[in-house]
């Protein structure tokens, strides 16, 4: 048995103390924001709320899930994320696959001119006159349309599917199966684990995004929940935040004197964040081989 030494021993605590503190840094703040919301809002003000709730009470949430505006917003969010996480795995898969093929006439130049879209775009006044020639202005397929390939997924997906044997194809063409067949009942039936990540990482990004609704929709009731959110945010007194807010919603708010706009931004903050992070558990088995799999030299 090989017998540590005192210095080996010393880094071994460091580094476990080191990564104790990051991990606490980094959790403390989403625990505290859970804290507040479960706390009385006057409360609150008086400080010294850390790890427990001092005065427990359930009418930050209550306003929360009463308003009408928040829960369309969150509907918005919940489709938005559905529709646009399968359209775009599909679509970047589909496109994907083409690009893995050696045949394909001018397959370099193709790549080129999408790795080029991620370091170069138009800006915010091309991108806006291009949405609303489509027609895509106050419309719910302004967040599906525009984000359905992503040039990094789609490098992702396309050194995984050159990854895989060519008998696969092959047997699956002698069997009759066309590149459509191919595609769908050979090639990403394997793919589990890189179409997993990616999708989790597109579904985190639609569900976190709010600056295409806040410059694109002008209709609140198609707004998803991190748009109002973050409008929320933006203010810094109760009457502006609660200035969007249906009447029967203020008005239980004006009957709460417990509630102030910290304590329902948190509750606000809470019921945006909790349903994407409930997600990651199951998918993250596939985490590792997923993310290095675009590593992989071709």
């Amino acid at each position: 048995m090989v017998r540590e030494s005192f210095s080996d021993r010393f880094l071994t605590v460091f580094i476990y103390a080191f990564l104790t503190i990051l991990a606490f840094s980094t959790f403390y703040p989403f625990w505290n924001a859970i804290v507040i919301s479960f706390n009385e809002g006057m409360d609150t003000t008086r400080g010294g709320v850390t790890f427990w709730p001092r005065e427990f009470t359930l009418e930050n949430y209550s306003i929360v899930f009463k308003d009408e505006r928040l829960m369309n917003g969150f509907v918005i969010s919940v489709l938005r994320t559905i529709i646009g996480t399968i359209s775009a795995i599909l679509a970047t898969a589909i496109f994907s696959y083409g690009m893995s093929k050696k045949e394909l006439m001018g397959r370099k130049y193709y790549m080129i001119m999408c790795v080029f879209t991620m370091y170069f775009t138009g800006g915010l006044i091309p991108s806006f006159l291009l949405i609303r020639s489509l027609g895509l202005m106050n419309s719910f397929w302004v967040f599906i349309i525009p984000s359905l390939i992503g040039v990094w997924n789609m490098i992702i997906f396309r050194t995984f599917f050159r990854g895989l044997p060519a008998g696969l194809e092959e047997s699956a063409k002698i069997d009759g199966c066309g590149n459509w067949g191919t595609l769908f009942r050979i090639v990403l039936p394997l793919s589990g684990p890189v179409v997993a990540t990616l999708s989790l990482f597109t579904a985190v990004a639609h569900w976190n995004e709010w600056f295409t609704a806040s410059i694109y929709i002008s209709k609140e009731e198609l707004l998803p929940i991190q748009t109002i959110l973050k409008q929320i945010l933006a203010s810094n007194i109760v009457s502006e935040q609660t200035a969007g807010m249906d009447s029967a919603a203020l008005a239980r708010m004006q009957q709460a004197k417990t509630v102030t706009s910290k304590s329902l931004s948190m509750a606000t903050m809470m019921v945006a964040t909790i349903p994407i992070v409930m997600v990651y558990p199951f998918v993250q088995k596939y985490f590792v081989k997923g993310v290095l799999v675009g590593s992989l030299k071709e």
